[in-house]
């Protein structure tokens, strides 16, 4: 039975070295938002049971790598990994290395067959376990493979180590009741199973009392939540409910499925002022033919209705979307299709893939194959029209006054330039000016700005004119985690970042 009982973890005599410090631990995170929010989860596990985050990942006593099964790279990535840890390992006595995730569920015990130096592999359904299987494999000096079959409780169950004071991941189900041909999460994930609404507000609350200020539901459609308990419109409700929290400022989810975004869900959106203007809705293809295919049981008329509703009723909406280019059987046709909807579907942006094939999907066994050559011109193609629309889409914010959540680190060129980044509202990129003199935002406050240049994958606001900065709960976390970090005590009220939900407890390892 799938248990909503928040887990503990028990300290493990494996987290210490044998002159009684703490090992390190590092977590490297392939895939999804999915993959990062279990990422999360694992950390927090980790030092529940005692360990410590590397200050380097390479100096890691334990490091894991967190999978993805989705994309053929996938794999690619993780083995070309495992191999150069190899190396390291042969260098340091006693570092342990673990695989978990969504291609651990698919390959099993086939990885340490090719990587025989791999101590723990563990899969989707029992992140939880990371710390006890990493004491038995040191023990038994053997590795240690342990793959569920179902879910036994819910990965927010489980501790979490948030990466952002500012923001929080709050899985709202698991797992995936639709049978697209090209993807082999429902198998690895398994059927959707839905939390009940009050563990969910009351996660919330217990991020937002930690000091977060955004959070993002997750599912693998989150539209389809309340399915297993019989309310069709459950998650429209959610949302609502969210706008009930006090403290909490910005609210996002991902990914909904189009065939099931409902009407009371846009309405939802519009009218719950917290719920941010920013919308990712997953296309896949633009020809009727290739979604059916796909068996994405929607056409390319019903999505781009669906986008007419949401600008209707939120004109100031940002849609990003997933493309798939060169699916089995994509003509030049359907491709031109693809470029139609795309052109008018506007998207702030999109994240576009070149179909691979994925053992164990029926698309991977389908005729018609579409050669590289093509798939690649094609992306190519698909990827400069939609940059042109990108840049268009944020050419047009120019002028404009936004509210930027400030993060920790998303500017690469920050130093340089002599901005700080975050994110506005409707989840655009921005790298803001400030001036000379002005008050220097933490991550976590908000700054407000004006556009003042465009280019297709952000936006820049060097127009101070308007300049001000809101000192925000998040902002003081994010002061507390500092002056953890450098072992200086924290203000009364600080938070180490474990979410506590004060739930009834199921104990796990020893």
């Amino acid at each position: 039975m799938l248990t909503a009982e928040a887990t503990i973890i028990e300290p493990s005599p494996a987290a210490l070295r044998s002159d009684g410090t703490p090992r390190s631990y590092a977590v490297r995170t392939l895939g999804c938002q999915m993959n990062v929010h279990d990422s999360e989860r694992m950390s927090g596990s980790l030092e529940a049971a005692g360990y410590v985050a590397a200050e380097k990942p390479e100096d890691a006593d334990v490091y894991v790598i967190n999978t993805c099964a989705v994309r053929e790279n996938a794999a690619n990535k993780l083995y070309g990994s495992l191999g150069n840890l190899a190396k390291t390992k042969r260098a340091r006595e006693g570092m342990q290395i673990a695989v978990g995730g969504c291609l651990a569920q698919k390959d099993q015990g086939e990885i340490v067959d090719k990587a025989p130096w791999v101590d723990v592999v563990f899969g989707t359904h029992n992140m939880g376990s990371l710390p006890a299987l990493l004491e038995r494999a040191r023990h038994n000096a053997e590795a240690q493979v342990e793959i569920l079959e179902a879910l036994e409780t819910f990965p927010s169950m489980l501790p979490t180590k948030r990466e952002s004071a500012s923001s929080g991941w709050v899985s709202i189900s698991v797992g995936c009741n639709n049978t697209c041909t090209f993807c082999i999460v429902p198998s690895l994930r398994g059927k959707e199973k839905d939390r009940r609404p009050g563990a969910i507000l009351a996660e919330v609350q217990a991020l937002v009392d930690d000091g977060a200020v955004e959070v993002t539901l997750l599912g693998q459609n989150v539209n389809t939540y309340g399915v297993e308990f019989g309310d069709r419109q459950a998650f429209g409700k959610l949302l609502r409910a969210m706008g009930e929290v006090e403290g909490l400022e910005r609210v996002r989810f991902t990914s909904p499925h189009p065939a099931a975004f409902t009407d009371d869900v846009i309405a939802a959106m519009a009218e719950t002022p917290n719920v941010m203007p920013s919308l990712h809705m997953p296309l896949q293809s633009g020809s009727d033919t290739i979604l059916k295919a796909m068996r994405r049981s929607y056409r390319s008329k019903k999505f781009l209705g669906i986008l007419e509703e949401v600008r209707r009723q939120i004109p100031n909406a940002a849609i990003t979307t997933d493309i798939i280019v060169g699916f089995p059987g994509e003509t030049e046709e359907d491709f031109q299709e693809t470029l139609r909807v795309v052109e008018e579907s506007r998207f702030a942006s999109a994240f576009t893939f070149q179909y691979s094939i994925r053992p164990g999907t029926p698309a991977a066994t389908m005729e018609n194959q579409v050669p590289k050559e093509f798939v690649q011109e094609r992306f190519e193609r698909l990827t400069a029209l939609q940059d042109r629309i990108s840049f268009e889409e944020n050419h047009a914010q120019i002028g404009r006054t936004v509210e930027v959540l400030v993060s920790a680190g998303e500017g690469r060129k920050d130093g340089a330039t002599h901005r700080l980044s975050g994110r506005s509202e409707d989840n655009r990129l921005v790298h803001f000016a400030i001036p000379e003199g002005a008050e220097v935002p933490r991550p976590g406050d908000t700054v407000t700005a004006i556009v003042t240049s465009a280019a297709p994958f952000f936006i820049i606001a060097d127009d101070t004119s308007q300049y001000s900065v809101r000192r925000t709960r998040a902002g003081d976390a994010w002061d507390r985690r500092q002056a953890d970090s450098c072992g200086v005590p924290a203000p009364s009220g600080g938070s180490s970042g474990a979410v506590n939900l004060g739930l009834p407890t199921l104990r796990v390892g020893g």
